[in-house]
């Protein structure tokens, strides 16, 4: 069973951990000893086993929290998962009846005799133009 030396609020402790899960300590350490360093820093010198039970305390508070905010984030997810199942089993919407207007067929032979007046008139223009 490999020992790690880890540093918590400047001060050194030797613990035993099992194999491959020497990384996992350090990085338990360091969160602790972040906590004991912000005590330190706004307390000053305190007795050890003080400092290790008050910095325990506050990450026991943040894991709290965290907790609480993970179940909550945990049932809007089954909230979401619900209301997305409900949707894919909802039958498909009807379709709309979009109409498009139609232009009357008088309408288009007019616009298609005024566009060969047009035609006309442009083509005598330039025959005059030309002359």
């Amino acid at each position: 069973m490999p020992e790690v030396k880890v540093a918590i609020g400047g001060r050194e402790y030797e613990v035993a951990c099992q194999d491959g899960e020497e990384h996992f300590l350090q990085s338990a350490a360091r969160l602790l000893d972040a906590e004991a360093t912000v005590l330190s820093d706004q307390i000053g010198r305190i007795p050890e086993t003080r400092m290790l039970l008050m910095s325990g305390l506050m990450l026991a508070d943040k894991t709290a929290g965290m907790e609480e905010q993970l179940r909550r984030m945990e049932q809007q997810v089954t909230v979401l998962s619900e209301e997305v199942q409900a949707l894919k089993s909802a039958p498909a919407p009807e379709p709309h009846r979009v109409e498009v207007p139609v232009i009357p067929a008088a309408v288009v032979d007019t616009m298609a005799e005024l566009a060969a007046r047009a035609e006309a008139i442009a083509d005598r223009v330039e025959e005059r133009a030309a002359e």
